[in-house]
């Protein structure tokens, strides 16, 4: 039996594949972006089942399979509610509740045993259509790979995000700064907009971490942040305006 999982943290997919596999089941891959799993999927043979995470850094993990059909069983791994939820059993899929309970787990993949051989078929559509009405859920954690090892950083821990040297980098309260294998575009649409505010093209700042806001030349606004106090960090005169808006939210 073929066994996928596709999911963007790196420590969930891990202990997720120890589970899998301490019962008794060989992970074939472990794929962590819609891009990564669009491209494996062009070459590889579907596999009789996937555990998936719905939302996945770079985007919704069902549009990993938008103009095609798909030949693998599916168990989602979510952290949304229940009532969310209610798509999934419309459409007799399973799904894991994070943290994913053992017990659970079991479980499901008991369901998926015994149909097997009669798979159900998938609207995605629909489940799309239903997450897409619910309250967006914003990235909370970053896994970042440095070296051989995976560091986790809180997204309340950033003070902002930036872009230099054709990289994508966060600044955390520590002052260390870490490069992301995503663009500032891409970062922008995971983060809760009511903290988060782009202020410039190469910059994204953190409300929690102002400490400080001047006025600059050209009808500009200069931000001082908490533990930065060396970065220049100009509100682009076209922003200025939205960005008094965003700080009286």
């Amino acid at each position: 039996m073929n066994i996928i999982i596709i999911e963007d943290e790196l420590p969930s997919a891990r202990l997720l594949k120890r589970k899998i596999e301490k019962m008794g089941y060989p992970i074939q891959n472990m794929l962590h972006t819609v891009k990564e799993a669009k491209e494996w999927f062009v070459t590889h043979v579907h596999p009789d089942l996937i555990l998936m995470d719905i939302q996945l850094s770079d985007g919704l993990s069902f549009e990993i399979f938008e103009g095609q059909t798909v030949d693998s069983a599916l168990i989602f791994t979510t952290a949304y509610d229940e009532f969310v939820l209610k798509a999934f059993k419309l459409n007799s899929i399973d799904y894991l509740l994070k943290p994913i309970i053992d017990e659970e787990l079991v479980f499901a993949f008991n369901k998926f045993l015994q149909q097997f051989q009669s798979r159900p078929t998938f609207d995605f559509a629909q489940i799309k259509s239903l997450l897409s009405n619910e309250v967006k859920r914003y990235k909370e954690r970053f896994s970042i790979k440095i070296g051989s090892s995976i560091k986790i950083i809180e997204t309340s821990s950033i003070s902002c995000f930036y872009s230099a040297n054709k990289g994508t980098y966060c600044r955390c309260s520590d002052q260390h700064d870490y490069l992301l294998d995503l663009s500032l575009d891409q970062v922008e649409q995971l983060l809760d907009p009511n903290l988060f505010f782009r202020i410039n093209r190469s910059q994204l700042i953190n409300i929690k971490h102002i400490k400080e806001i001047a006025i600059h030349s050209n009808s500009r606004l200069r931000v001082y942040l908490h533990h930065d106090q060396k970065t220049e960090m100009i509100v682009s005169r076209e922003k200025v305006n939205d960005f008094k808006k965003w700080l009286d939210r």
